[in-house]
């Protein structure tokens, strides 16, 4: 830290960045560089007067500063970092002080004072080396109640040459959709009141500059790790200057209170493409976030029943099914919707969580001793967080019940009050009596509709709830599943270990979903599917083999009924599964990186191993193209200098059509990383709705 002049300057760097912080005597401190590392031994102080704007006629005097948390009494022009009222419904209107730092190498806290209104402020920054992650939190205390309207994370400039921003929408089995918005004056508000992620609003933000591509240029980005409904503002000043804002949604703290935070906001600057922004969350995901139950294990091949029986469970076929799920290569059973209460549709028995004896009438364990002696573990699906009115639960209480009565339902459903003491007991004693008395490894934990109206504390309760759990049941691996990818986001995943990416098994819309979620996924997280020759979401028919690639993109696993696979698509599963089993000791520590494809109908990307020393590239060809042949593939992410040894792994999926002789249809060929990334690879014709996957080898 420097003082000189009167201006406090703090600094956080890596080998690749600078963030520097500065205010001036005991005002709100604000970012006034984030970029390239600067080098050893710069003037902090001539940066805060360099960054100094001029003013013209019809301004204020002086610039207000953007800050960690811009005060609306300073006349701030855009929207400010907070907004409460005291008890008597007044607003106000803060105007802090500083108070002190805490710093170190890797970590700033700066600490402010409104002693007039009996406020403190604290904004902490943490650099993770690794990665460089920035993790940014802000929290208030109060000497009385008051009420938080909003209160936003540390606030981030946007650069200004960047012409536009892209952030997600979607919806039910169209997850990860993106938007690309032009900056202008004026703000893109993203404002969520569902109480959840939500398929509509995943809590993400890219501000690639101008040129920036998946490969190349400096790009920013930014996460919202929270589990409840969020707010995101990105904001262009009229003076020009923009800043990124993210917090909780509006209103959504509902009761007056003395202690409010932030969740972490992950932020990501990257000199090397988008892609640079998605290595950084993938890698912090997986190695700070998510804590597996047994990080030696290799990831399992999954077998789920849910698109296969529905809810309709019989003991003798789900031991079939489950037969011929271990022979296809699954290693994991998970026994989805339907074996509790009177569960035989979606109207009945959330709440009622005991098994169903009419269909398992000496309990579970006949089938989890079949799936055990298949060589298989066992997992199971649970909706804790929902009830339905024809439920022995909502009979008993049907004041447990968040919202009105005469709410509107989501899939016959309404939402259990979770913050209250009582059914937070319940729902942990009524998990746990399952998990304590059966031989479970992994739970499927669903949520499939939104919140009747936006509260905070559910989100903060079902927090409570995994942390409990997860304590008294620690060898249990967790998946979020919301209707697929409705809840996902580093919040949930620091209590859980996998996400349902969508509820489309479609490979067509996997290729899309995935490469836009790899953005902040790692592969060891998101769940993927082989699902039937005929999608139940989409009605598309689609072949075997891009089922299978398509799901061994991410954690495979198999999502049908094995009975309906012909000789042949069951041969080409088995060899599928024996790849990626094969593999997998290495693509789970992959980076995941999105290839420029010069062709629109390609949708492609490189798995690169930790050490460089191998790769595997997919190319979906998602529908026609408009020239006749193939376009070069451009890779991404090699050492230009070294050799390559390539190969087309699925070389005899050539159809008939492709009549001519490109080199990878026959042999291997050895390539420059310079050349794989600047000309690409030609890949022989293949028909729509197909894909090509490539290994590399470094020689």
């Amino acid at each position: 830290m420097s003082t000189v002049r009167d201006i406090r300057c703090w600094a956080l760097q890596d080998q690749r960045q600078s963030l520097i912080v500065a205010a001036h005597g005991t005002d709100m401190a604000e970012v006034i560089y984030w970029g390239p590392r600067l080098p050893d031994g710069t003037d902090l102080e001539m940066l805060v007067a360099a960054a100094h704007m001029d003013v013209t006629g019809g301004m204020l005097d002086a610039v207000p500063p953007l800050s960690i948390c811009p005060e609306a009494r300073r006349s701030f022009p855009g929207q400010p970092g907070l907004s409460l009222t005291n008890s008597a419904g007044e607003a106000l209107l803060p105007r802090f002080t500083f108070e002190r730092v805490e710093e170190d190498d890797q970590t700033l806290t700066l600490l402010y004072h409104d002693a007039k209104n009996g406020l403190r402020y604290r904004a902490r920054f943490d650099l993770t080396l690794a990665t460089g992650m920035i993790r940014a939190t802000a929290s208030l205390t109060s000497e009385q109640p008051v009420s938080v309207n909003w209160l936003s994370a540390p606030v981030f400039p946007a650069p200004q040459n960047s012409h536009e921003m892209i952030d997600f929408h979607g919806r039910w089995i169209g997850e990860f959709q993106t938007s690309h918005t032009p900056w202008s004056v004026g703000a893109r508000l993203r404002d969520n009141p569902t109480g959840r992620t939500g398929h509509e609003h995943f809590p993400g933000l890219i501000v690639p500059c101008t040129g920036a591509t998946n490969s190349q240029g400096s790009a920013y980005a930014f996460h919202y790790g929270w589990s409840g409904g969020h707010k995101m503002l990105a904001e262009e000043l009229p003076d020009g200057r923009r800043q990124i804002q993210w917090g909780h949604a509006t209103g959504s703290r509902r009761s007056p209170g003395t202690q409010f935070e932030t969740a972490p906001l992950y932020a990501v600057f990257s000199d090397k493409g988008i892609n640079g922004c998605a290595i950084a969350f993938q890698r912090y995901l997986r190695d700070e976030i998510v804590q597996p139950p047994a990080p030696a294990r290799p990831r399992p091949v999954h077998y789920n029943c849910w698109e296969a029986v529905y809810f309709d469970h019989d003991h003798a076929t789900l031991c079939d099914i489950a037969s011929r799920a271990a022979a296809l290569g699954a290693e994991r059973f998970v026994l989805d919707d339907g074996w509790f209460g009177r569960r035989d549709d979606d109207t009945t028995s959330l709440g009622d969580w005991s098994i169903d004896r009419r269909k398992y009438p000496d309990g579970l364990m006949p089938l989890i001793n079949h799936v055990h002696a298949e060589g298989m573990t066992f997992g199971i699906w649970f909706e804790p967080e929902m009830i339905n009115r024809e439920s022995d639960l909502f009979r008993a209480h049907p004041d447990w019940v968040l919202g009105d009565p005469d709410q509107v339902l989501g899939r016959q459903q309404m939402v259990l009050n979770i913050a209250l003491p009582d059914v937070q007991d319940y729902l942990y004693d009524r998990v746990a009596a399952i998990l304590a008395d059966h031989p479970i490894d992994y739970v499927k934990w669903d949520h499939n509709r939104v919140l009747p109206e936006p509260d905070s504390a559910q989100a903060e309760a079902i927090y409570v709830l995994f942390d409990r759990l997860r304590a008294d049941f620690p060898t249990v691996e967790f998946e979020s599943c919301s209707s697929g990818g409705g809840r996902i986001d580093f919040g949930i995943l620091s209590r859980t270990h996998r996400v349902w990416l969508s509820d489309s098994n479609d490979p067509l819309e996997r290729l899309r979903i995935q490469h836009e979620a790899a953005l902040f996924l790692p592969m060891v997280v998101t769940g993927s599917h082989v699902g039937p020759r005929k999608c139940h979401t989409s009605g598309r028919v689609t072949d075997i083999r891009l089922r299978a690639w398509a799901a061994a993109q991410r954690h495979m696993g198999f999502e049908m009924d094995p009975r309906e696979l012909t000789e042949e698509e069951a041969d080409v599963l088995r060899q599928v599964t024996r790849w990626w089993k094969g593999n997998r000791h290495w693509t789970e520590r992959a980076d995941i990186l999105r290839l420029d494809s010069d062709d629109p109908a390609v949708i492609a990307e490189l798995q690169r191993a930790e050490d460089g020393s191998r790769f595997v590239a997919f190319a979906g060809l998602s529908a026609a193209s408009a020239q006749i042949l193939p376009r070069p593939l451009r890779l991404t992410g090699l050492e230009p200098g070294t050799l390559y040894e390539i190969s087309l792994l699925n070389r005899d999926d050539a159809p008939g059509l492709s009549r001519g002789s490109p080199l990878l249809k026959t042999e291997t060929a050895r390539l420059s990383g310079q050349y794989l990334m600047h000309q690409g690879i030609t890949l022989p014709w293949t028909f729509p709705q197909s894909i090509w996957v490539i290994e590399g080898t470094r020689l």
